[in-house]
């Protein structure tokens, strides 16, 4: 027999699957007691009772270890309270005993695993030092994000809006996309609080606390954070790509890093601007955020320096004219990863998981690392709530990590590869300029529209009509010049 703050703990610890969850219409979840309440709880003959309907205590809170096992002893008579109108009975999966959530790191991934989780009624506690900060990258959510995510677009916080992308080439031709789906680009700062937000809203516990340590040997995870050792029945790592935090899993080498350096400019635009280099392994930017402009370089660092990528950054600026004055100086480390990596390296185990940087989630090619950072982070919701958490490798590669892993078959050929005789990068911004088909391509490419696994066949399938194209423009222009002459040649003469 239990008392009754034994069997108020047992619930909130979620150690019996035969208690319910109610969902009221603002998505906050209540508890769930039997029906009939004795003095003392039989919780074997309760356990029995399997599927039996269950009268509600709705507290207006979270299920989890911080409610009082206090409430219902301080009733001076047995307490009955009926389940208010509407109310969803949630059952907690049979097989699943994890109830209590321990995320590493506030990003996009783990703020949105943790909407997820607690939406479904476990409790979270999300662990990072700095929560909503100002992350030195573009901030840029393509096409996928959005429409896997609409209230990213449709939501009031500051955002802009772009459709238009000019590249450059390292001789500095220069081609324009006007995007169909648009890029839309937060301050970082902005898009972590928001999704902090909608976590903590959905029931999230969010602590400004650094996580020292962590031990996933025993069945429940153990983390030290400050000077406190804490438990959790499962731990998700979010905390990006320089994390010291690796259960069974071999950290990133330099080989799967990029370094990022920058300044955040007080100025405006209306489009993005990327330029490669030759022979570089990266590319730089110029950002337009709401009331500044995010300009920066990439690179492998394995292969480039800090000082080559600060001699790039201020020959860009200088070329696209970007004053300095004023402006805040950023660096950051990146994932950008191997074939190798993607393909092999752990990235959950059976009480552990980790998601976005952390597992190396990015596009090698455009850097691109938001998406893969909410989407996996959702994944991995989902996988935990299914109760079947082993099952997140294969869903994040079904999702996505087999397309990333042909991104980076192809992203050294991209920046070092030659075609027809020049850079790839240099030719395809040539094709862009002269081709209209090979440019709405590169449109849907660049705005996230278009994806890896099918442009291959896309490629194939408008090759003629491109090479077409280019072809025709290059007459077109022979022509034109041939035109000029003569008529120069005349005007001298005369």
């Amino acid at each position: 027999m239990a008392s009754d703050a034994e069997f108020i703990h047992l619930i909130t610890r979620a150690r019996s699957p035969d208690f319910p969850l109610v969902r009221h219409a603002g998505n906050r979840p209540s508890l769930a007691a039997v029906s009939a309440r004795p003095q003392r709880w039989d919780v074997d003959a309760i356990r029995q009772r399997e599927g039996q309907a269950a009268a509600v205590a709705s507290f207006s809170v979270i299920l989890a270890p911080w409610f009082s096992a206090a409430v219902l002893p301080l009733a001076e008579s047995p307490l009955w309270l009926e389940a208010p109108p509407g109310a969803q009975i949630l059952p907690f999966p049979p097989r699943l005993s994890m109830r209590e959530i321990a995320i590493v790191g506030g990003g996009p991934a783990g703020a949105m695993c943790g909407e997820g989780l607690a939406r479904a009624g476990y409790s979270v506690t999300i662990y990072d030092e700095h929560l909503a900060w100002e992350k030195p990258c573009g901030g840029g959510l393509t096409h996928k994000a959005i429409q896997a995510y609409p209230f990213l677009l449709d939501g009031p916080y500051p955002k802009k809006l772009i459709r238009s992308v000019e590249l450059v080439s390292s001789k500095g031709h220069r081609a324009r996309l006007a995007l169909e789906q648009p890029i839309v680009i937060y301050s970082r700062a902005v898009l972590n609080g928001l999704l902090l937000e909608r976590a903590q809203a959905a029931g999230c516990r969010l602590v400004r606390s650094r996580v020292k340590q962590i031990d996933t040997a025993a069945n429940r995870p153990t983390l030290v954070v400050g000077d406190a050792a804490v438990e959790a029945d499962f731990l998700v790592i979010a905390t990006g790509a320089r994390n010291a935090l690796l259960p069974n899993t071999r950290p990133l080498s330099r080989k799967d890093l990029e370094m990022t350096l920058g300044y955040f400019v007080s100025g405006e635009a209306e489009g993005i601007c990327v330029k490669f280099l030759r022979r570089f392994e990266g590319y730089l930017w110029s950002f337009p955020r709401c009331d500044h402009l995010s300009v920066g370089i990439c690179g492998s660092m394995a292969r480039h320096t800090s000082q080559e990528l600060r001699r790039h950054l201020r020959a860009f600026m200088a070329e696209e004219r970007i004053p300095t004055q004023g402006a805040r100086f950023y660096s950051h480390v990146l994932p950008s990863p191997q074939l190798q990596t993607l393909s092999s390296r752990r990235v959950a185990g059976p009480n552990w998981a980790m998601a976005g940087d952390a597992a190396a989630w990015v596009d090698p090619i455009t850097g691109e690392g938001l998406y893969y950072a909410l989407r996996s982070g959702d994944l991995l919701a989902e996988a935990i709530v299914a109760g079947r958490p082993q099952e997140y490798p294969a869903r994040v590669r079904k999702a996505f990590s087999a397309n990333l892993e042909f991104a980076t078959r192809v992203a050294r050929r991209f920046y070092r590869g030659r075609f027809l005789g020049g850079a790839v990068a240099t030719r395809m911004i040539q094709f862009i300029g002269r081709s209209p088909t090979f440019r709405a391509l590169m449109a849907d490419l660049f705005s996230g529209a278009q994806d890896y696994g099918s442009l291959k066949r896309r490629l194939w399938a408008q090759c003629g009509t491109t090479l077409t194209e280019v072809v025709s423009s290059l007459i077109k222009q022979q022509l034109t010049l041939a035109k000029r002459v003569p008529a120069d040649s005349a005007e001298n003469v005369q």
